[in-house]
Order: C-alpha cells, then sequence, then structure tokens
C-alpha cells in the first residue's frame, strides 16, 4: 500500500512536470501520468483490502475488490469495524473513492468529445476523452493530490484501527 501510494506521488510529481513543459509529447505525458496515478489509486486501495484480510486471516489472494473482502469476512465469520467504514464509504456516491473508482474504470472508454453531464469528476471527463483538449489539466491535478490525500487519511484510520485490536 505505502509503495503504491509513493508511486502516485512520484507519477504526481512527473505529471506537474509535464504540464509545465514545452515538450511536443507534452499531451502524451501528461494523458500517461493521469491514467498512471489512477492506476496506483486504485491497486493502493486494493492493497488497503488485503491488509484488512490479512489482519482478520482472510484468504489474501482471493480479494482484489470490497465485494471479495465482504465475501472473505462472511465465509470466516469475522466482522470489522474497517470493513463496515468501507462499506460506508463505497456506498456513497458522491465522495472521493467512488469519483476515483469511476474515473480509473473510464480508463477503459473512450469518446470522442467531453461527456460532462454523464460524468462526476474532472478526472473521469479527461480520461474518457480519445483528444482531450487539455484546459481541465489543472482541475485533474488537484483533484488527484486531494484523492491522494483522502486516500492517505483512510490508510491511516483503518490502520490505526487494526493495531488497538
Amino acid at each position: 500500500t505505502n509503495q503504491k501510494l509513493n508511486f502516485v506521488r512520484l507519477h504526481l510529481d512527473a505529471l506537474q512536470a509535464a504540464q509545465n513543459s514545452n515538450s511536443w509529447s507534452k499531451h502524451a505525458l501528461i494523458e500517461s501520468y493521469q491514467e498512471s496515478i489512477l492506476f496506483h489509486l486504485v491497486s493502493a486501495y486494493s492493497s488497503l483490502l488485503r491488509e484488512i484480510a490479512e489482519r482478520y486471516q482472510v484468504d489474501v489472494n482471493s480479494v482484489t475488490r470490497l465485494e471479495d473482502l465482504v465475501r472473505g469476512f462472511e465465509t470466516s465469520g469475522f466482522e470489522s469495524p474497517e470493513l463496515n467504514a468501507l462499506l460506508q464509504l463505497e456506498a456513497d456516491t458522491n465522495n472521493w473513492l467512488h469519483q476515483l473508482q469511476k474515473a480509473y474504470g473510464a480508463c477503459w472508454k473512450a469518446v470522442d468529445k467531453e461527456t460532462g453531464s454523464l460524468a462526476a469528476s474532472a478526472s473521469e471527463i479527461q480520461v474518457m476523452q480519445v483528444n482531450p483538449n487539455h484546459a481541465g489539466d489543472a482541475d485533474v491535478f488537484s483533484e488527484y493530490q486531494n484523492w491522494l490525500g483522502q486516500m492517505r487519511q483512510l490508510v491511516e484510520k483503518l490502520r490505526e484501527g487494526m493495531q488497538e485490536w
């Protein structure tokens, strides 16, 4: 989890440098860093789920999504305040985690023009476009910084709870 969060920080630094660049490949660099940041944020979340599984002796190899963790807890008969907190967080469609997951999912879609009414975040709009205009790059960067901060807080909070156990 820490490694993935560090990768996000490194790619945020590289994204900022690419945005300030005058290179002929500036836009390709920006888009590649944006997608890699989403990948590493989602990977950090998945890694956190596996940390929780390991703490409660749930089969770590079967956990990549929250649904997998829920199934593991149901099978083992355990309960967890961390699991309950994540279920509440994922249930709220207006929070940062939901927006992050939608933006990551948008990496696997492509559209020819902005679909503002369908997308919930600047990041989601940006990665869905085949040829984005990059006018929202600063907003996307700020959103990524916010998501990294939120992810760090979530990791810290859940780890504290697991240590008290």
